[in-house]
């Protein structure tokens, strides 16, 4: 399988991304995708320069960078843009509001669509693509409501990540990436029952084996699993994940 293993930055906010970069060379991860919050604010394409280079000089690559880009109305994608070029991202993490599908009125979801058309027109002319956040309180809640998110806003710009929702049984999430394996570019790998307690990768051993196995037979894989939290947001249960995962993709 050529998915690539990586990590979410945002698993470790307490570090810094020289910390992060060495830990997650040294765990055999290949990729890491930055945050917006606290490692790469946007718009600081100095601070996401350094990083980039704190990055390649781990011997790793640039994921993508994981935003907070809303696409609320007058939201201004730019500077979001601007750290994701300076970073060398090629896809930008972004969230399609924050009200749920069966919440959202016709016009604030037709706002939400419009801001991501024009999101992706300007990405896309960078040379970057957008994905969606798979996740709840956003128009992309489900798989069915993702796919009504990408015909509605149109761009071959804009696909989407998948993560397990939160509470679905393993047949469940895998069956709502499978609804939409076809726009996946990244999965954001981590384990959380029978809520949001954060679990080993390896405590839902048989959702991770059908993702996997679901994902290898897709026409075209994710690029990248991305481990997102560990158990206690500790650094050194890191090893064990990262160990988990590569042997998902073997």
């Amino acid at each position: 399988m050529t998915i690539r293993p990586g990590l979410c930055s945002v698993t470790f906010r307490q570090l810094d991304p020289a910390a992060i970069a060495a830990l997650a060379a040294s765990a055999g991860l290949k990729a890491i995708e930055w945050g917006g919050d606290v490692h790469v604010p946007p718009g600081d394409a100095v601070r996401a320069a350094e990083v980039a280079r704190i990055t390649a000089d781990a011997g790793l690559a640039v994921a993508s960078y994981g935003s907070y880009f809303r696409a609320e109305h007058g939201e201004d994608i730019a500077p979001v843009l601007d750290s994701a070029e300076a970073l060398g991202a090629d896809r930008i993490r972004v969230w399609a509001g924050r009200i749920g599908s069966a919440d959202a009125t016709a016009a604030e979801r037709a706002a939400t669509v419009d801001a991501l058309a024009v999101a992706a027109e300007q990405a896309g002319s960078r040379g970057i693509s957008l994905a969606l956040e798979f996740h709840g309180r956003t128009l992309a809640d489900d798989a069915e409501q993702t796919l009504r998110v990408l015909e509605e806003v149109g761009s071959p710009h804009l696909g989407t990540y998948w993560q397990p929702t939160v509470s679905a049984s393993d047949a469940v999430a895998v069956a709502e990436y499978e609804r939409i394996a076809d726009h996946v570019s990244a999965a954001h790998v981590f384990s959380w029952w029978p809520a949001t307690q954060r679990l080993p990768l390896t405590a839902r051993d048989g959702l991770w084996r059908a993702f996997f196995a679901a994902a290898a037979a897709a026409p075209v894989p994710p690029r990248d699993a991305l481990l997102e939290f560990v158990p206690d947001d500790d650094p050194a249960a890191l090893a064990a994940e990262v160990a988990a995962l590569r042997a998902y993709l073997t």
